[in-house]
């Protein structure tokens, strides 16, 4: 219980910290590639982001260009495998670009932990947006302020794990 509060009081801190303008200029350039360096030299078994919240590495395809592209995310795993994963692209105004490949390829993979899944995204109806957002902020405090200060709506995405070539 106090190692949970503990967590808490900790990402809540953090949280803050990284919505700043002055973490976003010089956190953002820096710590995606360094992220993904670290993952490749562990084998991907090593991620900076979960010494606070657990994330994970998704492998999807350029929607325009038809490249593969990865992108290291906060997650929000769920208890029927699945992952919970918003686009707040740090508050910006634009949406991530992860967000508009995963409308055109829904189909990725994520690395977790060392290990691949094979997931088809699914966008959170709007309907349920409400209870996601109360999800998220539970793990990571005031996360929805990112859509406030981008002054759009973040897109949010469910990942759900299956077989490639099989109707999900």
């Amino acid at each position: 219980m106090i190692v949970q509060r503990l967590r808490l009081i900790v990402r809540a801190f953090f949280s803050r910290a990284m919505r700043t303008a002055p973490a976003r200029r010089l956190v953002l350039p820096v710590f995606p590639p360094a992220q993904l360096w670290l993952l490749r030299v562990s084998g991907g078994r090593f991620n900076i982001t979960d010494l606070l919240v657990p994330s994970l590495v998704l492998h999807h395809t350029g929607a325009r260009s038809g490249r593969p592209r990865e992108t290291p995310l906060i997650c929000w795993p769920q208890s029927d495998g699945s992952y919970l994963v918003a686009g707040s692209n740090w508050g910006k105004p634009e949406h991530p670009a992860w967000t508009a490949n995963l409308r055109t390829h829904p189909d990725a993979k994520v690395l977790v932990r060392g290990q691949t899944v094979a997931v088809r995204a699914e966008s959170i109806a709007a309907a349920e947006r409400e209870s996601v957002w109360q999800l998220l902020e539970a793990q990571w405090p005031h996360y929805r302020e990112y859509e406030r200060t981008a002054g759009r709506q973040v897109r949010l995405f469910r990942l759900v794990p299956h077989q490639p070539g099989r109707a999900s």
